[in-house]
């Protein structure tokens, strides 16, 4: 039993030919196999990165740009804004752009510094923990007011 369907053909569907439908199909493709490269490369950098202690400054920049790199894959093939024209990639791309380089710079430069300029001492090794009996007496309260 073969199954029909009122909609046409994918090639069809959009006003182009069967060698346009290939071409299109062509350049996911490409898209595909790039942004698969590009994971695998993270994955092997991470795994080596681990296992030889990289820099975590230079790590932190080559995943950030290798993340821009994928992100910038998306966007122009799977959103179709790589057809579009130069002044309105611009006005999508422009705000993005600015906003995730402003969030680098306050990651790596101004709050991603944070914790190692500012360290809390270590806790105080003379600190005894609490005896049995004060801990019995905070519990004990708290069974009466299930009970009511």
């Amino acid at each position: 039993m073969e199954f029909h369907d009122d909609f046409p053909q994918y090639e069809f569907r959009d006003q182009h030919g069967e060698a346009e439908g290939k071409t299109q199909r062509r350049r996911l493709w490409n898209v595909f196999w790039i942004m698969l490269g590009v994971t695998i490369f993270e994955l092997c950098l991470g795994y080596y990165a681990a296992t030889k202690g990289v820099d975590k400054t230079v790590l932190k920049v080559v995943f950030i740009s290798l993340t821009i790199v994928k992100a910038y894959y998306i966007v122009y093939a799977f959103m179709h804004l790589g057809h579009e024209v130069k002044a309105m990639k611009w006005i999508i791309i422009g705000p993005y752009t600015g906003f995730i380089l402003y969030l680098v710079f306050m990651c790596t430069v101004t709050e991603g510094t944070y914790a190692k300029a500012h360290r809390i001492s270590p806790p105080d090794t003379k600190y005894e923990a609490p005896k049995e009996g004060a801990s019995e007496a905070t519990e004990a309260p708290k069974e009466k007011e299930a009970e009511h």
